[in-house]
């Protein structure tokens, strides 16, 4: 799948620190740490601190993975969401074939750990995951695109292939300049606790997953 890059403007960041890390989630254990790059921003349009993780890859056309925060998932590996086997997924795919993983500060689609934890509530009581943020106050989904943008942007990075099963961070990257020429749809991610929260996200968001 191709595209013509967007003429929207964004504005300017820099590369405030870059260094080497050695990680190990994702490589295979018999062939030690693969070597990456950290890279910290100054200047992202939300005022966050977000970052980059970039694995060298042969290709001229980097695989990328944007990422939004998931404590829940990504750390203690809660099985309500599919959030923590998909940065596995993508941390195993760039530990193998490079890319850039871009960590989004944007827990709890954007409205914060403890109102994702009061959302989870309002979840056990039937509530579906979009409708239980704006039972909340917020908008169902307050993720946005924009500073992945002007993250690959100050990478020197316009064209990607990208790694997602959702349509929103395609129409986003697009609108602000990158040219996503190829997107890879992650697996899905299926367990008991998270069933019904991936029908939602197929049904209610168009993300494209495989959900009986």
């Amino acid at each position: 799948m191709t595209s013509t890059t967007a003429s929207t403007p964004i504005a300017s960041a820099t590369v405030r620190a870059q260094v080497p890390i050695g990680i190990e989630r994702g490589t295979d254990s018999r062939t030690g740490p693969v070597q990456a790059t950290l890279t910290s921003f100054s200047g992202l349009v939300d005022g966050r601190e977000h970052v980059a993780v970039a694995v060298e890859a042969p290709h001229a056309v980097p695989l990328v993975r944007v990422h939004s925060e998931c404590l829940t998932g990504d750390v203690f590996g809660s099985r309500r969401c599919d959030c923590g086997p998909q940065l596995d997924e993508a941390m195993e795919t760039v530990a193998r074939d490079g890319g850039i993983i871009l960590y989004l500060r944007q827990e709890g689609r954007g409205i914060g750990l403890y109102n994702k934890i009061d959302a989870y509530a309002l979840q056990d009581t039937e509530v579906d995951t979009f409708s239980a943020n704006q039972m909340l106050g917020r908008g169902a989904d307050e993720r946005e695109y924009t500073v992945a943008a002007q993250m690959l942007l100050t990478l020197g990075v316009q064209r990607i292939r990208l790694l997602t099963n959702n349509p929103e961070k395609v129409r986003q990257l697009r609108e602000y300049g990158i040219d996503v020429i190829e997107i890879l749809p992650t697996r899905t991610h299926v367990n008991p606790d998270n069933m019904r929260y991936l029908r939602d996200k197929s049904a209610m968001a168009g993300h494209t997953l495989d959900v009986a």
